[in-house]
């Protein structure tokens, strides 16, 4: 049996996968190909801002950028459902959760970073769960391309709802966006947040109540309103 393996490069947001040994020797040649293409677009570029390289010694900073955005994107092309494999039966009937998940990943507007943490809650379909390692490769698979946070964290929610059949998911993310803070000295420190909740989290106040105060939240007894920590 042919051994399966997978090559990952960056060139103009493009993955390419084999699973076929025979082809290996193309496809590789192709991966060199397009890398190349990854490494002369960012001399160009380097150079258009009016930078001498050599002069600079940055001679060798296209061929690190390249392979940096190779390693940032290459969630792209990734399933996201294969990332579940097996799941587990339990006797839970309440709701399962996954805090303070750390990411990294890029703003699809300036190519920028912004980064923060995950955190989920989701109620089991009949106790079916699913490994804690899963939810982090699963942010990893959605963080590693170019990306909004609002888009994120409804890719988050939908991944889980049908990944596992989750009865209801409720997902936050809180991040520093660096295409906001950086940028003329702009709100420093700044933190953005986002949910999305689907399921019985979004029909049933009560539970998403719940859901929220599982993921650190506080609730004010006078007004009723959910507070995140």
């Amino acid at each position: 049996t042919a051994a399966s393996w997978r090559l990952f490069f960056f060139d103009g947001f493009s993955i390419i996968k084999n699973n076929d040994e025979s082809s290996g020797n193309e496809r590789a040649d192709d991966m060199r190909e397009q890398n190349e293409k990854a490494v002369q677009a960012m001399r160009a570029f380097l150079e258009a801002l009016g930078l001498d390289l050599e002069q600079c010694g940055m001679e060798q900073t296209p061929e690190r950028v390249a392979r940096l955005y190779g390693d940032l994107f290459d969630g792209l092309g990734k399933d996201p459902a294969s990332i579940w494999g097996e799941r587990f039966a339990s006797e839970t009937k309440g709701i399962v959760a996954v805090r303070h998940i750390p990411f990294y990943s890029v703003c699809e507007h300036h190519l920028l970073p912004f980064f923060g943490e995950v955190s989920l809650a989701y109620l089991p379909h009949d106790g079916q769960v699913a490994g804690f390692s899963k939810f982090v490769k699963l942010v990893e698979c959605f963080a590693h391309r170019p990306q909004l946070q609002e888009r994120m964290t409804a890719q988050l929610t939908a991944a889980i709802r049908e990944g596992l059949e989750a009865e209801g998911v409720l997902v936050v993310v809180e991040a520093e966006q660096l295409c906001m803070t950086m940028r003329d000295g702009m709100a420093r420190g700044t933190k953005t947040v986002t949910s999305e909740c689907l399921g019985a989290f979004r029909t049933d106040a009560a539970l998403c109540q719940q859901a929220w105060m599982v993921l650190g939240g506080k609730q004010d007894d006078s007004t009723a309103e959910i507070h995140l920590s």
